[in-house]
């Protein structure tokens, strides 16, 4: 499936992409910046529609269920799964958390962090053996080869890996679609009527502005770092389990994820097409659900047993700094 891609350096992937219904859209916007648009060295005005960041996490949550569990087609990859002990009893898991096995949550358990260190043979003042590190992130959390991962607390933090995946969403020639609005208070527009007991100023009618765009073009684009992942020297049939998850993500995502806002619902308008190396065709999600069951079975005995590690984690509240165990004492 995969052999027009055997010694290529990477898979790049556009798509042509369009509003379901109208022409205006709402972009990602940033606290302190707002929308990102920028221009070109030949001056044509753009706008970042969706950054790599927010794609990333768009990409890992197609292969989750509403229980922000692994979905059952895909049984058998490696991640942790975390129960909370304390003032949360919540369940997290590495698939979901902001830093994958770097959460705070999973890696401030000592002995999983002693186990996964030894595996991967990583020492101070040692040069980092990237192929043992590889082989043990593929083992506790085979997601994080693909979206990346900072190990920041781990002995003197030198594990990082790259994302091998990576999409982001353009528009060209883009104009601002000025609007406004105004919540309204049916009550009292003034805001001089309160509830007792709770002053914060959300009271009375408030006009706002809204800033939407228009596009003469807006476009996805993927890259799939093919060397990377050959990097890793985990095996050809790991390499094509890396290969099928990641296409699938972007598969799912494109076909059934590409509502990004409440005013940013979009569509394929052509495509995806793979521009490099041309002579590959993307496979259907089917294809590539059936290619990534045959390495999850290929490469099984590579996964943790099980594959879902598990432990409790303590947790406190940080006002109260009172675990479960001392209340309960």
């Amino acid at each position: 499936m995969f052999d027009a891609l055997e010694n290529s350096p990477r898979l790049l992937i556009e798509t042509t992409l369009r509003p379901v219904q109208g022409d205006r859209f709402q972009p990602t916007g940033f606290a302190d910046l707002g929308a990102a648009t920028y221009r070109t060295a030949d001056g044509v005005r753009k706008l970042l529609v969706e950054s790599a960041q927010s794609v990333a996490n768009r990409l890992e949550a197609t292969i989750l269920g509403p229980d922000n569990e692994l979905i059952e087609e895909l049984e058998g990859l490696s991640y942790v799964r975390v129960k909370l002990n304390g003032p949360s009893d919540a369940v997290t898991n590495s698939l979901i958390e902001a830093h994958r096995m770097n959460s705070p949550f999973i890696i401030s358990d000592k002995e999983f962090q002693r186990i996964f260190v030894e595996e991967a043979g990583y020492k101070r003042g040692t040069s980092v053996n990237w192929r043992k590190v590889a082989r043990a992130i593929y083992k506790y959390d085979v997601n994080s080869l693909l979206h990346g991962i900072f190990l920041a607390n781990v002995e003197d933090g030198r594990i990082r890996l790259a994302r091998a995946v990576t999409g982001f969403v353009e528009a060209t020639d883009v104009l601002e679609a000025v609007s406004g609005g105004v919540k309204n208070n049916p009550l009292d527009p003034t805001g001089k009527l309160r509830a007792v007991g709770y002053d914060k100023d959300v009271y009375g009618n408030v006009p706002y502005t809204r800033v939407e765009y228009t596009a003469a073009q807006i476009t996805g684009f993927f890259n799939l770092d093919l060397r990377l992942l050959r990097s890793y020297d985990l095996g050809h049939d790991a390499w094509q389990l890396l290969v099928a998850l990641a296409l699938l993500k972007i598969r799912r995502f494109l076909d059934n994820g590409m509502r990004l806002r409440t005013a940013c619902d979009l569509e394929l308008d052509g495509g995806p097409s793979v521009t490099s190396p041309s002579r590959f065709q993307i496979p259907t999600e089917a294809e590539l659900l059936s290619r990534a069951q045959e390495g999850i079975r290929a490469t099984a005995s590579m996964f943790a047993d099980p594959p879902v590690t598990e432990f409790v984690t303590k947790v406190t509240d940080k006002k109260s700094k009172t675990t479960s165990s001392e209340r309960e004492a």
